[in-house]
């Protein structure tokens, strides 16, 4: 395996997780949380330990996209060995300032890497592309995935690429209702599970928009209901969640979108850049001018 499939193995297993029944995902965290879990461990411990059979091991095993147990657990032990995965610490009630600023970092610092590990370079490009190219672009999403869709709207703006952002499920809808085959609708949404999102998605394809979803999740609901999907990965901790740190992770995916949008102009987005930069440069009360 290379350093990038070693960094995806923990990813593309937990995106798996939501799919898992509980007594399958009971097997998964097993393996997981079994202190020096290595190449010796055998199938039949493994089986034993979660109160299932060894049959049902293997089912899990190739659910998840392995060829087997064996190919499963080479594979979680390369992943559990990679200096990735070794940045992860669970936060404590008890941990020092100083404890906690170093787990946060390196949680987030773990799920960029791996989200760099996991990115569609293909639906990369062509989310770029659709975006470069649509007339309108409405972004939805709703809590915490809002203000990401708000964000990079803002970097957007600053190089002359207008896109609307929506938070309400009513604004949505008609906001959905009114794009068609030249337009583009991008849904924000953690799990990939917010209804008012996925709502507005589906009706935006219905109407022949081309639709982007930013998710966590690959086989969200989300996801299944657009045209490009690009996700991020995060470790969750019992203090913090998913959400943190994947937010980190998007907020870079998105960022770099940005790049890549600009690069198609790149001549027009420097003069938008400038201009926009200027109207407000008076609005600034720097110290030393």
């Amino acid at each position: 395996m290379t350093s990038a499939d070693l960094r995806a193995v923990g990813p593309r297993i937990r995106m798996m997780m939501p799919h898992l029944t509980p007594l399958e995902a009971k097997v998964v965290e097993t393996v997981f949380g079994r202190r020096g879990f290595d190449e010796t461990i055998s199938l039949k411990e493994i089986a034993e330990e979660a109160g299932v059979s060894e049959a049902m091991v293997v089912k899990i095993a190739k659910k998840l996209g392995f060829s087997g147990y064996r190919d499963f657990r080479t594979a979680v032990c390369e992943y559990s060995r990679s200096p990735t995965a070794e940045m992860h610490r669970e936060l404590s009630v008890d941990d020092s300032s100083a404890e906690i600023a170093q787990k946060v970092f390196r949680t987030s610092i773990q799920a960029l890497e791996e989200t760099l590990a996991i990115l569609d370079i293909g639906h990369f490009d062509r989310a770029a592309d659709l975006i470069y190219r649509s007339r309108n672009r409405d972004f939805y999403g709703v809590g915490g995935s809002a203000q990401i869709a708000r964000d990079i709207s803002h970097k957007f703006l600053r190089i002359g690429i207008r896109a609307a952002v929506y938070d309400d499920s009513h604004m949505m809808l008609m906001s959905a209702s009114l794009l068609g085959a030249e337009d583009i609708a991008v849904g924000f949404s953690h799990s990939g599970n917010s209804s008012a999102v996925i709502d507005a998605v589906q009706l935006a394809k219905k109407n022949g928009a081309r639709t982007l979803a930013v998710t966590n999740y690959a086989n969200s609901p989300l996801a299944a209901e657009a045209d490009v999907v690009l996700c991020s990965t995060a470790r969750g901790s019992p203090l913090m969640g998913e959400n943190a740190a994947a937010r980190i992770a998007q907020l870079n995916i998105l960022d770099a979108l940005f790049v890549a949008v600009a690069q198609r102009d790149y001549q027009a987005a420097e003069h938008n850049l400038g201009r926009t930069m200027s109207v407000v440069t008076s609005k600034r009360r720097d110290k030393y001018r």
